[in-house]
């Protein structure tokens, strides 16, 4: 039986970053990538907030390069997708649709993935004009109107920041008031930059190759068109978490973290996305993915005395 140093789970810049690290350290390292390996920034297209990339770098390429450099270092990486782990014993056994792998320590790094509205015009356009990010892509719409969907602190605080480069936003809830908090409604509510429209819901992304506007359905049943360079999703993210049975999660289904890296159950530690539900960038999730490959170097070290 082939037991690993360390198993991760994932392949976003959290996992493969945990998997540069690990290898480096030395611990044979088996990476379960999935069979649509490398997370979100496999959908985005410029990235222009990653250190190290002045003329930016397309989402693609960056996880293909944080893939061959984990590669050149000795990991080995499964597109294989995850169905289960018995966290009970020792070694842990790692399930996927095709084999079961062994290992003295696991990272979860599952990510979490985007709530998106499942319009006509969406899937198609996301990284054309359709955003889960502002901090990632709110210069691409300088001196353009926007649009925010959502109703939450998320919406209100990706609304706010697109004011410092949109000419107008746009922020459109379903309901007819916000399950955002008071002081962040009031911000929103008082710059002069953003226009709320409540009781409606976006039913369609209009454009061709880009986004050119929304169709909208508000609670009298009449529709309308408003004129947009880009709409931003900002109802929520769901942490791949659900197949993790035993692994503490919290109200939002978020894995719970506990002294740095670790989650409730010795020897298996977690970085990135699947935890992280405030900053969800690229570059927190490969300094998670860092941590967490530390942690479990400390630990597997720890063993030896």
């Amino acid at each position: 039986m082939e037991i690993y140093d360390l198993i991760i789970i994932g392949s976003g810049p959290a996992g493969l970053t945990a998997a540069i690290y690990a290898t480096r350290a030395n611990l044979k390292t088996l990476v379960v990538a999935g069979g649509k390996w490398g997370g979100q920034l496999m959908l985005t297209s410029v990235i222009e907030n990653f250190p190290g990339f002045p003329e930016g770098i397309m989402g693609p390429q960056l996880m293909a390069n944080m893939r061959k450099q984990a590669e050149k270092f000795g990991a080995v990486i499964k597109d294989e997708d995850f169905e289960g782990a018995d966290f009970t014993k020792r070694p842990i056994a790692i399930k996927t649709i095709a084999n079961t792998y062994f290992a003295k320590t696991v990272i979860i790094a599952t990510g979490a993935d985007t709530l998106w509205l499942g319009v006509t015009g969406e899937k198609e356009k996301i990284g054309k004009g359709v955003s889960s990010c502002a901090t990632c892509d709110a210069a691409f719409f300088r001196n353009r109107e926007v649009v925010v969907v959502g109703g939450g602190d998320s919406a209100m605080e990706e609304a706010l920041f697109l004011t410092k480069f949109a000419s107008k936003v746009t922020l459109i809830h379903r309901r007819d008031q916000f399950k955002a908090s008071k002081i962040m409604t009031d911000r929103v509510l008082k710059d002069p930059k953003i226009e709320v429209v409540l009781n409606t819901q976006v039913v369609e992304i209009l454009g061709n190759q880009t986004v050119e506007g929304v169709r909208v359905l508000n609670k009298d049943g009449q529709q309308s068109e408003i004129k947009t360079a880009g709409v931003f999703v900002a109802i929520g993210h769901m942490p791949n978490s659900k197949l993790f049975k035993g692994i503490e999660l919290d109200e939002k289904g978020f894995v719970k973290k506990f002294e740095h890296s670790k989650t409730n159950i010795e020897g298996v530690f977690v970085a990135g996305d699947v935890h992280d539900f405030e900053y969800k960038q690229a570059i927190t999730a490969a300094g998670y993915g860092c941590a967490a490959a530390l942690e479990a170097e400390k630990y597997l070290e720890g063993q030896k005395t």
